[in-house]
């Protein structure tokens, strides 16, 4: 997992972790929408290392549940980028799932309401699951579809893990899976910005501080363990059935 934090770090490195598909202690309801470290009013994690613990501690405090629901966490993560829609920041949604998703209808509603807001989803499918539904998530041939309306851009990047372990060396693996991860990221982010005719923006550091900083303290309470996590981060523009075992990172 650490290879795939290390790819959105910024100047701040904090990552906010939520995990789906398990039982929350203390009611026992199932959710497919909770913070990994426990901390609803700050779901932020420190570096990999951070996140990292986050996961364990979900892991002992959590029982893992079906089904695998995306449309939450995606409408969640949405809902949040709908608050600094004005070209000031872009948000990646990267969710690590080893399930087959099962609320497909409502996912693809969600995928189709955040197309046109600043909003990559990037969707990791690891282990042998059948994978299928994720292809037509990508939208890559054919644009993605909802109750008769169409996506405004494609905005979701599917990559299956194991097709980059058999690779020669471990470095080759994270270069390969680097490159398929963020390859579509560029065009997305520059399709959001034409389309809303926004132009780049000079901010200073200290500008985008204050800005993520004040965007972390009112938004804490958002959303992701069970056999899927997310991780969400947001650019600053100068501008993730639970029935399998839990990941072995």
């Amino acid at each position: 997992m650490g290879a795939f934090l290390t790819l959105f770090e910024d100047s701040d490195n904090l990552f906010p972790a939520y995990g789906f598909g398990a039982r929350i202690r203390p009611d026992n309801l199932v959710s497919h929408n909770f913070p990994l470290n426990g901390h609803p009013e700050n779901p932020f994690c420190q570096g990999i290392a951070g996140v990292m613990e986050a996961y364990r501690y979900a892991l002992q405090t959590v029982t893992l549940h079906g089904p695998t629901n995306f449309a939450p966490i995606i409408t969640q993560v949405a809902n949040l980028a709908q608050q600094t829609d004005d070209g000031s920041q872009y948000y990646i949604l990267l969710i690590l799932t080893d399930g087959i998703i099962c609320d497909m209808p409502q996912t693809k509603a969600a995928v189709v309401n955040a197309s046109r807001l600043p909003i990559s989803i990037i969707i990791v499918g690891i282990g042998a699951a059948d994978f299928s539904a994720m292809e037509e998530l990508d939208g890559d041939e054919i644009r993605l579809t909802s109750r008769g309306r169409i996506a405004e851009r494609d905005i979701v990047q599917f990559v299956p893990f194991d097709d980059f372990v058999s690779l020669t060396s471990v470095m080759d693996t994270k270069r390969q899976l680097a490159r398929a991860v963020l390859a579509e990221i560029p065009e997305q982010l520059i399709s959001y910005m034409r389309s809303k005719g926004y132009k780049p923006r000079n901010l200073t550091r200290k500008q985008s501080h204050k800005k993520r900083t004040e965007l972390a303290n009112n938004n804490a309470g958002s959303v992701h363990v069970g056999n899927s996590h997310t991780h969400s981060r947001h650019i600053q523009q100068p501008m993730d059935s639970p029935s399998a075992p839990p990941f072995d990172f």
